[in-house]
């Protein structure tokens, strides 16, 4: 006996397939399709011109029209009255592809059939005839994924296909097909779309679908989509599931844990304006609204990078992508800080970024580098400093001295006894006034080295190294003259300092030398002249004479020293910095 069962659904005319945005609006034609025109310009005009080629690779990331194009060079192919680019939507054999059902054209997943005994089973068809179409066309997704196995079976009948055969390849890698399929293919890289052709798609996509959208929102959404078409459709649906009819900024931003436009504004102004508890402040209460940390830091890279842009364009905005907002926050960024110091804010993030896909505690990670941000924003490179010392040096004359401390200076002088000439006899009026006119000329090769020993034990450790090839040319009537041989003047241009010279006319002042100014000049060293050692004083002068060639003492620094030497001094007042380490 046979027992037959009837069931009734009363609500089945309820049950409706419901398409999603992304497979609605696919593209049907070339020219629906958005932001490629560099492909399917070319593909037209090889149909036009009957320049069909046998296999085609279509690259690039994903949602950017790979397999849609594929799909339409497809049709246009095997289209009733084709090859034509112009071909009817309506015509049987293009709406059987558009379905999938055309036994013609057969659309093959790379990923789930990799292997080489499904390659073998494809070339051991591709000889036969097309059932119905003109061309028999195998569509091969994410050909990467293809074993080498598979890809060496499939080699010779790519390289030599039957005349009704095209190959046509989609892959988001095309580093990794082998160069013997590469070089057998015309590849096409697809590029990603910008802001602005996404978000106009999605406005013609809204008003289609009768939800009302605010400009901020579809550039947010275009914005997370990353370049890729199907995304942003793919959000959009999820929203409109979400809000219904209308949907605004802050909808997307809470969805998918986004920041505003203006929010990323705020942020980077007061990174590059140096104000820490701002930036820590804003960046709290991203956090605690749910905003996505990577994204986060994205979004910082990509203004930042605009801002770069920017300034090095000289406000080209025919080479960015910005909305009218950030046009007008990059261009008073632009007055805060160079492209140098904005190149530094990128490096800080970069490497945060990097890091911060293996780092344990992601915000400690952000915060640290948001202040390493405000850091480089206000450190300079060593071109720079150096300039900046050369800029010291010209404003500050090194061999004045400051007239509030001549008086000092004057008042410290006190009266010498010169040695005379051993050609005078002392005691006659005559031999006095020789000695008067000798009294600030020092002749004796002895005296020379007396007096530089004691000028240079004014000085600290760090300075005394600009004088280690230096000597004393001469001292008369007031002035010193510092020589130092051709080879090394660059150091005659360190030692020249205002501090390093008051220093000198001190100890001079002192020792009972009257002594108005210092002068430095290139000169022949004389032959028998011991040049000074770093840290040798007057006491050691001429015991280390057979040393001379040493240059560097050995031992650590005496620090007490080296932290009072002006030029230290002066250094760390200017560029605000500490002293970290003392190296030999």
């Amino acid at each position: 006996m046979v027992t037959l069962a009837c069931f009734y659904f009363p609500n089945q005319n309820y049950i409706v397939s419901y398409k999603v945005l992304a497979r609605k609006y696919r593209p049907q034609r070339f020219a629906d399709v958005v932001g490629q025109e560099h492909v399917t310009q070319t593909l037209t005009n090889a149909i036009n011109s009957e320049r069909v080629a046998h296999a085609y690779l279509f690259s690039g990331p994903r949602g950017t029209g790979k397999t849609t194009i594929a799909r339409i060079f497809a049709k246009a192919l095997n289209a009733t009255d084709g090859p034509t680019a112009d071909f009817k939507n309506e015509d049987e054999r293009c709406i059987e592809i558009s379905e999938g059902r055309s036994l013609d054209v057969l659309e093959i997943d790379g990923a789930s059939n990799n292997g080489v005994e499904q390659v073998r089973e494809l070339r051991d068809t591709a000889p036969y005839a097309p059932a119905a179409c003109r061309f028999k066309i195998y569509i091969i997704d994410e050909v990467h994924m293809l074993t080498t196995a598979a890809f060496n079976a499939l080699l010779k009948t790519l390289e030599e296909p039957p005349a009704h055969v095209k190959f046509l390849f989609a892959t988001t890698e095309p580093e990794k097909v082998l160069p013997t399929i590469l070089s057998r293919c015309q590849r096409f890289d697809l590029r990603r779309l910008s802001v602005s052709q996404i978000a106009s798609h999605l406005d013609y996509v809204s008003k289609q679908e009768g939800v009302s959208i605010e400009a901020p929102a579809l550039q947010a959404i275009a914005r997370g989509a990353d370049g890729g078409m199907r995304d942003a459709e793919s959000t959009l649906d999820q929203l409109i599931s979400f809000c219904g009819e209308k949907i605004e900024e802050q909808d997307v931003l809470s969805m998918f844990g986004m920041s505003s436009q203006d929010q990323i504004i705020s942020l980077s102004t007061a990174i590059l304006q140096g104000e820490a508890q701002s930036v820590l402040s804003e960046f709290s209460d991203l956090v605690k609204s749910g905003k996505e940390l990577p994204r986060l830091v994205g979004d910082l890279l990509s203004h930042f990078r605009n801002l770069m842009i920017f300034q090095i364009s000289k406000g080209d905005l025919s080479v960015l992508e910005v909305s009218e907002t950030e046009r007008d926050a990059l261009s008073a960024q632009s007055q805060l800080v160079d492209p140098a110091a904005t190149t530094r804010v990128l490096e800080a993030l970069t490497d945060c970024e990097i890091r911060l896909r293996n780092a344990a505690s992601k915000r400690i990670l952000v915060e640290v580098s948001l202040i390493k941000a405000i850091d480089s924003v206000r450190a300079m490179s060593l071109n720079d400093v150096l300039d900046k010392l050369q800029q010291l040096k010209e404003v500050s004359p090194a061999n004045e001295i400051p007239d509030d401390q001549k008086d000092s200076a004057i008042s410290k002088i006190k009266p010498v006894d010169i040695k005379t000439p051993p050609t005078v006899q002392k005691g006659s009026q005559e031999t006095q006034q020789v000695a008067e006119e000798k009294k600030t000329e020092i002749p004796v090769n002895d005296d020379l080295r007396e007096l530089w020993a004691k000028m240079m034990e004014s000085l600290g450790v760090f300075s005394r190294a600009y004088f280690q090839e230096a000597f004393l040319n001469s001292y008369k009537d007031g002035i010193v003259s510092i020589g130092f041989p051709e080879e090394f003047a660059p150091q005659m241009e360190l030692a020249d300092t205002r501090d390093i010279n008051r220093t000198l006319i001190d100890a001079l002042s002192e020792s009972g030398r009257e002594v108005r100014s210092i002068k430095y000049a290139v000169a022949e060293r004389p032959k028998d002249w011991v040049p000074l050692l770093v840290g040798q004083t007057g006491s050691n002068m001429e015991s280390n004479a057979d040393s001379a060639s040493t240059k560097i003492p050995e031992g650590p620094v005496d620090m007490d020293e080296f932290k009072n030497d002006p030029l230290i001094k002066k250094a760390l007042d200017v560029f605000k910095g500490q002293i970290v380490d003392v190296r030999t």
